[in-house]
């Protein structure tokens, strides 16, 4: 991997409440390379998402601070992409105005803007859809058109909040290889929240794995399987026994929580 892309430098959050505190991230610190795919495991309500909010510029953490390209980040920006798991298309655009909705805000120019949405209508599988409208699409293929619009604004990074979450198993398996796809052409960092085990073995370069409540790191896994990755990955013997490792890390953490 290169340089450090994404600096977490002992970011940790409180949440106010009526009733007093409640500590959703204990100071946790990690490092994220340039064109690196990190995914994030845990219990639900270990601060998974908090971390990614944090990241985004759409929470302020209590302690700690976080670097972009070793510049600190206070706040939302163009520079970081976001996929949320609900579909976050504009209904009354078109999916090719979807797609190119950043870069007319920004001025780009109409033949630039046709460029970039044939480049990502091909790269998705969507071409010949360009003039459908969301209500239109399927789940799977509303999300590809959500990556397709990041990516054409060219940010940074890459922010994914279990994006497949709330498709069923085939099409989250299919959606899965376009990223992979995507990732693969663009090179872009990307860190993916996800309560899927196999997929965050699939994606990943680097899997980190946080405690229950209140959240912090315990353990990176580096996943050390061929790339460029055939679904046929998911049935060796090396997946399986990551697959394990990783199983018994949540477990541990679940247990803790309950």
């Amino acid at each position: 991997m290169g340089k450090p892309k994404l600096e977490i430098k002992d970011v940790g959050k409180i949440f106010k409440t009526k009733t007093g505190e409640t500590t959703a991230l204990e100071k946790t610190s990690f490092t994220i390379s340039e064109g690196e795919f990190v995914t994030i495991l845990g219990p639900s309500g270990c601060g998974k998402s908090t971390v990614l909010r944090i990241v985004a510029g759409l929470e302020e953490a209590t302690s700690g601070h976080v670097l972009l390209d070793g510049e600190a980040i206070h706040g939302p920006g163009p520079d970081r992409g976001m996929v949320f798991q609900s579909y976050t298309l504009y209904p009354w655009l078109t999916v090719k105005e979807n797609i190119t909705f950043g870069l007319k805000l920004n001025g780009v120019s109409q033949k630039e803007r046709d460029d970039v949405a044939r480049h990502y209508l091909q790269l998705i599988g969507l071409e010949g859809f360009e003039k459908h409208y969301p209500i239109q699409l399927s789940g799977g293929m509303k999300q590809r058109v959500a990556i397709a619009r990041a990516l054409a604004n060219d940010p940074k990074i890459l922010l994914m909040d279990e994006p497949f979450g709330a498709l069923d198993a085939q099409t989250r398996n299919i959606m899965q290889e376009v990223l992979l796809k995507a990732w693969d052409e663009s090179k872009k960092t990307i860190l993916f929240i996800t309560h899927d085990v196999d997929e965050s073995i699939f994606l990943a370069d680097s899997v980190y794995v946080m405690t229950a409540r209140p959240g912090r790191l315990k353990k990176k896994v580096p996943i050390q399987l061929d790339r460029p990755r055939e679904f046929s990955v998911k049935g060796t013997t090396e997946f399986a026994q990551y697959k394990e490792e990783l199983l018994s890390l949540i477990r541990e953490e679940s247990l803790k929580s309950i």
